[in-house]
């Protein structure tokens, strides 16, 4: 495995000494409600308070502030200090935010991940043995009898969409235009018309961006019907709109072949083949495969956990795995680059280009094309 240069420090070495890999463990061990009490101090604005007030805030003034009693700050107060969110002056009695307080609430990937974790997966995370051992999302049952999460997305509580949503598009919306640059520089038709087959186009937050950043693109956009539907009510009414077309089908169908009433200059996948295992990620790109031609291509867009540069977002890509284990589907995750490769290459495909850090820097854009036959 190849990993980024900081990672392959990181993860061959140990890090730690051993009074450190004895703090970390506790820190795991008591980790579900660290959880909570870092949300709760955002919850109740205590994280922001703190740093409205640099000189320090007492208890009693944070209790007067929130509305919480004596006993409930107390609590959250020395749990948030113990872990290092806050620090204190003991001669005055008064908290201040440290380090880890302050990302935990000006950090958009952090916040993004909060909600995400507690509103999609909390609850969930208890069956991932169940999930593990039997190769199903057992934690999905909490929202509904869906054999995966893709199913009922349009039917989960507002909440839980809304966080969803939220950590989707947070992974996704910077990438967009550097994407897009990336794909007319590659094609070079900057003044051609451009069919885009977007796979697992969503709610059309790229296809939107296609349309609008230039006249001459038309975006088709494949997923499953109720994805489509949830996507002509996100784009109803704005600019290019009715140059963006749905085709709703069940991709997972090996039957179901993508559509040939055109012919696609790119077919773009983003943060879509992490939804699948290997064998359906490699049935979707032999269909993709089956309509391209020599000269066109499929960009695949992925935060691929071993090409990042910190070892913060290659954890978190990691744990995210865990979320397709336990609540998505129970067979997928986010995959390293030689097992994509793998794929591709078993599909038809090889791997023409790669751009890493696109976006705000975790993604990869692979761009392939018909494998040569020698």
């Amino acid at each position: 495995m190849h990993l980024f240069d900081n990672l392959h420090t990181a993860f061959s070495k140990e890090p730690f000494t051993a009074q450190q890999a004895q703090e970390m463990a506790h820190i795991y061990s008591w980790g579900s409600v660290i959880f909570q009490v870092s949300r709760l101090m955002i919850r109740y604005g205590i994280l922001e308070m703190l740093n409205d007030h640099r000189e320090g805030m007492t208890q009693a003034q944070i209790a007067q502030q929130t509305g919480l009693s004596a006993y409930a700050v107390k609590c959250l107060m020395e749990a948030a200090l113990t872990t290092h969110m806050v620090l204190i002056d003991p001669d005055k009695e008064t908290y201040r935010l440290a380090k880890i307080g302050w990302f935990l609430l000006r950090d958009a990937m952090i916040r993004a991940d909060i909600d995400f974790n507690h509103d999609v997966n909390y609850e969930g995370w208890f069956h991932l043995d169940e999930a593990l051992e039997q190769g199903r999302p057992a934690g999905l049952k909490h929202f509904g009898p869906w054999p995966t999460i893709y199913e009922g997305l349009s039917s989960l509580p507002e909440e839980v969409q809304k966080s969803w949503f939220g950590f989707d598009h947070y992974y996704s919306d910077h990438s967009f235009d550097e994407a897009l640059a990336i794909i007319r520089q590659q094609l070079k038709a900057n003044s051609q018309q451009l069919n885009l087959l977007d796979v697992g186009g969503n709610t059309g937050r790229f296809a939107l961006r296609c349309v609008q950043s230039s006249p001459d693109i038309e975006v088709t956009i494949c997923d499953l019907p109720q994805q489509i539907a949830l996507m002509q009510k996100a784009t109803a009414g704005q600019a290019g709109a009715e140059r963006i077309h749905g085709v709703g089908m069940d991709i997972l169908d090996e039957k179901n072949a993508f559509p040939t009433d055109q012919r696609y200059e790119v077919i773009w996948m983003s943060q879509f083949l992490d939804c699948f295992s290997e064998t359906q990620i490699v049935s979707i790109l032999r269909r993709a495969a089956a309509i391209l031609d020599a000269n066109n291509r499929v960009y695949i867009m992925e935060t691929l956990w071993d090409r990042q540069d910190y070892v913060p977002a290659a954890m978190s890509l990691t744990m995210t795995s865990l979320y397709f284990t336990a609540l998505a589907n129970g067979n997928s995750k986010m995959y390293n680059t030689d097992d994509m490769t793998r794929l591709i290459l078993e599909a038809g495909l090889e791997i023409e280009t790669i751009h890493d850090r696109i976006g705000n820097g975790g993604h990869s854009i692979l761009v392939c094309k018909l494998k040569e036959h020698i």
